[in-house]
């Protein structure tokens, strides 16, 4: 079972990101499950959303407590929130920042890799200048990083999934899918 935790803000699109993932493996033939956990329901504030992949049914129920793989769609969670708790070592770490990951000092022994999702989505036109909307791109750069999911599905489950601008959707999914930067750990 790979199993995947979203950190993002209320407005951004975290928990659209992984019900928008489930669809995307679901049409690959795989058992997969998503929710979202709300704190305070505002726009601005922290979210979270969990999806769990597997090839066989998936029996359990629970929260995610130790993640394959983490997103992080707002880098100021960075310093605000653990972003790392749980995160399997040699798991995954994908975070929205114009930075490399080289630059970023985070203490995780994995794989880490960055996208300007941000970037992508005002180029777009994806939510407004103050607040893109960096989902779609967001689950680009994740096809790349994991393999977990061809971009194919990704675009197909967009397209299903998006009422407003779907095409722009799906360039932002593909731009990041050639962008994102990844930092494999050494073996």
């Amino acid at each position: 079972m790979f199993e995947i935790r979203f950190h993002g803000r209320g407005g951004q699109g975290s928990v659209i990101a992984s019900e928008i993932l489930s669809k995307a493996v679901f049409l690959e033939g795989k058992d997969v499950q998503s929710f979202p956990f709300f704190g305070v329901e505002r726009r601005g504030a922290p979210v979270q959303a969990y999806t769990r992949i597997d090839d066989k049914p998936i029996r359990v129920k629970a929260n995610i407590y130790t993640p394959d793989c983490v997103v992080v769609l707002d880098p100021s969670l960075l310093k605000s929130q653990n972003v790392t708790a749980g995160l399997k070592e040699g798991g995954y770490l994908l975070i929205n920042t114009e930075k490399k990951p080289e630059e970023l000092t985070i203490d995780f022994k994995g794989n880490m890799a960055t996208v300007d999702a941000t970037a992508i989505a005002l180029k777009l036109g994806l939510g407004s200048k103050s607040a893109p909307i960096v989902n779609t791109a967001i689950l680009g750069a994740l096809a790349k990083v994991t393999g977990l999911v061809k971009l194919d599905s990704i675009t197909a489950a967009i397209s299903e999934s998006v009422p407003n601008k779907p095409e722009a959707n799906a360039a932002a999914a593909k731009e990041a899918f050639e962008k994102v930067l990844i930092r494999r750990m050494a073996a």
